[in-house]
């Protein structure tokens, strides 16, 4: 079971991804990036490793398809 440290509200998570909160937000409802609900408090969460991951992918090479 991931550990609370591991887990980001959503400023903080603009904050590493480079974007405003809003971008977050529409990311999340989106299915963009996983998101995770506290169920305390419905606070929108997000796993460090999952940002990780997204901008890993979004900075590797693509391939263009040939025409």
């Amino acid at each position: 079971m991931p550990k609370v440290s591991e887990y980001v509200k959503v400023a903080e998570a603009a904050e590493i991804l480079g974007v405003s909160p809003g971008t977050i937000r529409t990311w999340a409802a989106d299915g963009k990036i996983p998101m995770h609900r506290n169920p305390a408090n419905g606070y929108r969460l997000f796993r460090r490793e999952e940002l990780d991951k997204f901008l890993s992918d979004l900075a590797a090479p693509t391939v263009a398809k040939p025409k």
